[in-house]
């Protein structure tokens, strides 16, 4: 049995950049999250940081529907 090393390398690759993407992306979603709550107890209101809170997280559910969808198919 023949290991192709460039190809394992090259997938190694691929997932440790998407898993550091994924976990950043949530990470900046959170992150948001809390922007909006220290805004919100303070009186003000922070709209544009739940906005991209939420977007964050609709990236990460992209994400993840689509690695569903690439092993199912």
């Amino acid at each position: 049995m023949k290991i192709d090393w460039a190809a394992l390398g090259s997938v190694f690759g691929v997932s440790l950049s998407a898993t550091v993407a994924l976990v950043a992306l949530f990470a900046l979603g959170l992150v948001g999250l809390s922007k909006h709550e220290a805004a919100t107890e303070q009186g003000g209101t922070a709209t544009l940081a739940r906005s991209g809170a939420y977007a964050c997280f609709a990236l990460c559910a992209a994400a993840v529907a689509y690695g569903i969808y690439l092993i199912v198919s």
